[in-house]
């Protein structure tokens, strides 16, 4: 066997696999941990608790996965670059899903990641209804038709203190310039409606809002425009993140906000940079519909992994 197919194999065996995926262009490396190692997956700090876990066959279980590990991976020119890390493990539903930012921050939610990895799931089980589990809670997802895939993200947090903000307020209007609206999806969401999202230079807007102090866990920010009564335009600043072509859970949050607000009705088309979500808030949650792209496999090898340690 030539060299670099030894040294290939050997990357294979001994690496750690990852997928590539992405939603509208919100990018995604996935681990699929379900059968790799043993653990308790509904444990809050699962990723600490694979310290010292093993693969069912008795060898090495994947790396402790921290900040450091999720942003090496994250970075887009010396890892493999995402917008976020997402954790397949098992649990007590289909599979438990864990998030990390591309800052190696932590994020309860991730509705396009969410999307893309229960269209990977039904692709692999041929179910068209699944359960997942998140740190946000329950999601329910299904096959949409088309190639598209529906989640329920979940029922919106309306109230200050369920965000979180700094304070009680009124989280309809924020008394921020701008007058925006908060809500919480699992995170927390600041959103804008303005005449113009083009107008708007989000690279020295979103740091600011992000960081604002009525958002003591930061803030993912969206500035959004009404096109008519069933249709907005939205760009997207994501906490940990920074630009992002598309959010899942942000156009939830703006949905929400949108309808709250009397602007919209409850069911709307949501365009981004990316592309185009349709959100419908019901009495059961807020579903969000969409595609989703398996775009590579692929292996960290073992020198990357150790070149961390």
């Amino acid at each position: 066997m030539p060299r670099y197919m030894r040294r290939m194999y050997s990357d294979l065996t001994n690496g750690l696999p990852f997928m590539k995926m992405h939603g509208l262009g919100n990018d995604f490396v996935v681990l699929d941990a379900r059968e790799k190692v043993v653990l308790d997956a509904r444990e809050k700090d699962v990723l600490d608790a694979r310290e010292g876990a093993v693969r069912t066959d008795g060898t090495p279980a994947l790396p402790k996965v921290t900040p450091a590990l999720a942003q090496a991976i994250g970075h887009r020119q010396f890892g493999v670059g995402f917008d976020q890390l997402a954790v397949i493990t098992n649990g007590a539903a289909d599979a438990h899903l864990t998030f990390f930012n591309a800052d190696g921050s932590t994020s309860a939610a991730c509705g396009n990641a969410t999307r893309c990895i229960a269209r990977f799931l039904m692709e692999e089980t041929g179910k068209t209804q699944l359960h997942l589990t998140t740190d946000r809670g329950d999601l329910a997802a299904r096959d949409a038709g088309n190639g598209l895939t529906s989640v329920n993200m979940g029922h919106p947090q309306l109230d200050w203190d369920e965000i979180p903000l700094a304070h009680q307020m009124d989280t309809l209007e924020l008394p921020i310039d701008g007058a925006p609206t908060a809500t919480g999806m699992g995170n927390p969401h600041c959103t804008f409606f303005v005449d113009d999202v083009d107008a708007i230079d989000l690279p020295a807007f979103g740091p600011g809002i992000e960081h604002h102090a009525l958002y003591p866990e930061r803030t993912n920010v969206q500035i959004a425009q009404i096109v008519g009564p069933d249709h907005i335009r939205m760009r997207v600043w994501e906490r940990g993140v920074g630009i992002t072509l598309a959010s899942g859970s942000s156009s939830c949050a703006t949905a929400v906000a949108a309808a709250r607000r009397g602007l919209t009705g409850r069911a709307v088309r949501i365009d981004l940079d990316g592309g185009t979500l349709h959100i419908d808030w019901r009495e059961d949650g807020v579903w969000m519909t969409g595609p989703s792209a398996h775009v590579f496999s692929g292996v960290l090898t073992p020198s990357f992994l150790e070149s961390l340690t």
